[in-house]
């Protein structure tokens, strides 16, 4: 993976459970010495606790491309991509831009900047060929895709979630 070029870390939420908690990983970037800029999927902005984000990062919480007479924002220099749902992973890999957050996703590769992906999908989606296959096309472009003890939602109503690995989104891009 590309050293970061800038301190811009772009964090894309997604609609699944943990994004509630995604001001955890913004904290620690920021203790990093990132500055953050949140962006969320259509969805996600149902999941997340937008004033309290824009406050912490001290920048708005962005899902929409800009206005032609807004200012460009500063560009990425890493983004991570935290819950990653089972469609924007997939989407991701195929290079549909349908919304912002894809959008950004869909050049991150082409610009050389380096992009974590944290996905959170239930064991059935995660064992879809379509999904291992979008796993595969992402890493073969450098994308570091992070599988391991909490990646997934248990399929078990009961069962007790481990937190979310949001540190390892950023120990990825130390690495």
């Amino acid at each position: 993976m590309t050293r970061p070029s800038s301190k811009e870390l772009y964090v894309i939420v997604c609609a699944a459970g943990p994004a509630s908690d995604v001001g955890r990983l913004v904290a620690m970037a920021q203790e990093q010495g990132w500055i953050v800029q949140v962006v969320a999927t259509p969805s996600a902005l149902d999941f997340i606790d937008v004033p309290a984000l824009e406050r912490q990062a001290g920048r708005p919480v962005r899902s929409q491309y800009r206005k032609p007479y807004e200012p460009k924002p500063p560009r990425a220099g890493a983004i991570v991509v935290a819950p990653a749902t089972y469609n924007t992973v997939n989407k991701f890999a195929q290079g549909i831009a349908d919304t912002y957050a894809l959008g950004l996703l869909a050049e991150a590769p082409g610009l050389g900047i380096p992009v974590v992906v944290l996905p959170f999908v239930n064991n059935a989606l995660a064992e879809r060929r379509p999904f291992l296959r979008s796993i595969d096309l992402l890493r073969g472009e450098g994308v570091r895709v992070v599988l391991g003890p909490g990646q997934f939602a248990s399929d078990e109503p009961d069962a007790v979630a481990e937190p979310f690995p949001w540190e390892r989104a950023l120990d990825e891009l130390r690495g």
